[in-house]
């Protein structure tokens, strides 16, 4: 086996356990209120990076005043803000329909950098926004369809724009980190700040369920840590648009765990819907790998 089919499989794999959080999400919203979830979620990974950062001597660099709110915002809006609303989405719709909605992030990311950094798109991205549109389309369209309903649909679409943000802000660091580190970082700032709600709510479920922590114990361990680790054993490996076309992987195996893991019935509409947002990931890496060489 090549260092570049080792690779593929990575990325396959990492991609695999993004997918596996919509359905984390889904036991864990039954069981245990956004807040406590994601703070327990970051509790259990933390430790779990300081080892990795200890055992590859990974560093904190000296950061400025600048980038340690940016690292704040970071925390509280791709960390916390993705989390939180992820969980809080699948607890009003289905898992196949958040799997389409979270397809969107690299689509959003890019038409997020339009807005605010005032990047001129070509018409290779913009008909990558129109289809991904067109994806989400397909379902909110169609309420009630499959366990689906708008308001859920909207607060997964506004977990997808706080990752969104999450990235235009890793533009603004002004200091490389190195991704080890950022992650620790960002584990350890993400608790500070959902602990704080987290005491606030626990009287919403005074007994968290069986399921929803083991949920969260994996979404910590598997799509968190071993997600990450997997992810850049794999970029190392590949070009970087050949690992974006990965990112394809995830809304796909959400809707496929959706249907066999938790029996959701997948209808036209999110087959429709899936096909949109896989045409407009794949058409925006495929236009990046295009344009590169250049």
């Amino acid at each position: 086996m090549t260092r570049k089919q080792q690779g593929y499989i990575y990325l396959t794999l990492a991609m695999t356990t993004v997918g596996s959080t919509v359905i984390a999400s889904k036991l864990i919203s039954a069981g245990l209120p956004p807040f406590t979830a994601t703070a327990l979620r970051f509790a259990v990974a933390f430790p779990c990076f300081m080892l990795l950062m200890r055992l590859t001597g990974g560093r904190l660099p000296k950061l400025s005043r600048h980038d340690w709110i940016i690292l704040v915002i970071q925390a509280a809006a791709g960390s916390v803000g993705y989390t939180t609303l992820l969980i809080s989405g699948l607890s009003m719709t289905s898992a196949a329909n958040a799997g389409v909605i979270i397809g969107t992030l690299p689509v959003v990311s890019a038409g997020i950098s339009i807005l605010l950094l005032r990047e001129r798109p070509d018409r290779f991205l913009l008909l990558a926004i129109g289809l991904a549109a067109a994806g989400v389309f397909s379902i909110v369209l169609a309420p009630g369809a499959g366990g689906g309903s708008l308001r859920g649909d909207i607060v997964i679409f506004g977990a997808v724009l706080c990752e969104g943000l999450f990235i235009l802000l890793n533009k603004r660091l002004k200091t490389e980190i190195a991704p080890l580190v950022q992650s620790t970082l960002m584990t350890a700032i993400g608790f500070c700040a959902a602990a704080i709600p987290a005491v606030f709510e626990s009287h919403a479920f005074p007994t968290a369920s069986s399921a929803a922590l083991l949920s969260v114990v994996y979404y910590a361990l598997v799509p968190t840590v071993a997600g990450f680790m997997l992810w850049y054993a794999g970029a190392e490996r590949v070009s970087g648009a050949e690992a974006s076309l990965f990112t394809a992987i995830a809304p796909v195996s959400a809707v496929i765990f959706a249907f066999l893991l938790l029996g959701e019935p997948v209808g036209l509409h999110q087959i429709a819907g899936i096909g949109c947002v896989l045409a407009a990931v794949l058409g925006l890496a495929l236009n990046g790998r295009r344009r590169r060489p250049a």
